[in-house]
């Protein structure tokens, strides 16, 4: 009996700590609850309706293909998140992410491993780099482009600018070809018929090939030169603002020229810390949560505000302008990406606007005296963590 009572002081039910709810005895995925312990008890300043704002790639369906898996996450799995869709994928040693283009353009941040990236531009121009953990590249729409895992074989996540795109009906050399009559081909490329019978009969996606050589036994000179802009850039080299509680690399077309259309931050969060109170004034949010766990309660006016737990694999979103925070509610650092569908990385700080507001005008609007006035920072910190307030500190 005594280990039986031990059990069910473990098992979360629906009580909060006021004596609201009570006891659940049917049916439950004790999983899902104990993942989502701010959805099972809401906290108090939770009200009204707000729809899903998180989605799990560990709950996509996972495509299959000798040389690698990949899996994404778009507007039909996420239905509020309609400016952005995101891809996870790996790749084995030699695997080789086909030739092909899509219509929308192509964000990337390397997880894990080494990858080889090559594209051509529509003047001729062309670009064959290598990245590893923490780099990013980004193909504009229509630029065709491949990636093909190095030796021990890489994973990423990929971002496009439409939540309704999907990885699995792009434009594939494969696939072209495929469809194209073999007398066409013939024709466009001058050969024989016979030269190109081996060609596949549908698209190929992902396939296994061999590990390619060193770098510079892949160059390929072009008549028209390289790419006059980057593809690629290197995150983790980037100085970040460090602030009390963690850290954020933010980049945009500012320090990555060719990226036009997305911005993104790469948000370090030290236990006890928290991202602060802020919000867009631009667009929507993506999110994609690297490492830790966290909780994000999104205001959205009117009263109504909610609240959802997050860990590693899980993607999150805020619709445009609402406010919001993500705090770390584990024993290790949050890591996770905020991507926009802009040019520019934008956010407006809560505790910056009140500082930057007249004291009287602040005071009388929320009812707070100079203990709280007299400590709002001119200065923005993303990241923010105090001595003996921090979560599970003072509650």
């Amino acid at each position: 009996m005594d280990n039986q009572a031990n059990e069910n002081r473990h098992i979360p039910q629906p009580i909060r700590s006021d004596g609201a709810g009570g006891v659940d005895r049917g049916p439950r995925n004790l999983w899902r609850d104990l993942q989502n312990p701010n959805i099972l008890v809401p906290p108090k300043t939770d009200s009204g309706l707000i729809p899903n704002l998180r989605f799990s790639f560990s709950d996509a369906h996972m495509q299959l293909n000798h040389g690698g898996w990949s899996r994404e996450v778009t507007e039909r799995d996420l239905p509020i998140a309609t400016t952005l869709a995101g891809v996870n994928m790996s790749l084995t040693a030699g695997g080789v992410r086909e030739l092909h283009w899509h219509k929308q353009a192509e964000w990337s941040y390397m997880l894990l491993g080494k990858a080889r990236i090559t594209a051509v531009d529509q003047n001729g121009r062309n670009f064959i780099a290598d990245v590893g953990p923490g780099d990013l590249w980004y193909f504009p729409p229509g630029i065709p482009h491949s990636i093909q895992g190095l030796e021990g074989g890489c994973e990423f996540l990929l971002v496009f600018d439409d939540g309704k795109f999907s990885d699995l009906s792009t434009l594939s050399l494969s696939d072209w070809m495929a469809h194209t009559p073999p007398e066409v081909l013939s024709a466009n490329f001058g050969v024989p018929e016979a030269a190109i019978a081996m060609i596949p009969s549908k698209q190929v996606y992902i396939y296994q090939d061999e590990v390619p050589g060193p770098l510079a036994t892949q160059a390929v000179e072009s008549p028209y030169g390289e790419v006059p802009q980057t593809f690629t850039h290197r995150l983790l080299r980037q100085e970040p603002i460090v602030t009390p509680g963690g850290s954020v690399r933010i980049v945009d077309s500012r320090n990555f020229p060719i990226s036009k259309t997305i911005a993104a931050a790469l948000v370090e969060v030290k236990p006890g810390a928290m991202r602060e109170l802020h919000w867009h004034p631009n667009t929507d949010e993506w999110q994609y949560y690297l490492a830790g766990e966290a909780r994000m309660t999104v205001f959205s006016g009117n009263g109504v505000a909610r609240t959802f737990d997050y860990r590693a694999g899980d993607v999150g979103y805020v619709p445009f302008a609402t406010g919001h925070y993500i705090q770390n509610t584990g024993k290790d650092t949050v890591w996770f990406l905020e991507m926009f569908k802009s040019d520019v990385f934008e956010d407006v700080s809560l505790n910056q606007w009140l500082a930057l507001t007249p004291k009287e005008l602040v005071g009388s609007n929320v009812h707070v005296g100079n203990a709280f006035l007299d400590v709002l920072r001119k200065e923005k910190w993303p990241v923010v963590k105090y001595s003996g307030y921090g979560y599970g500190e003072g509650e």
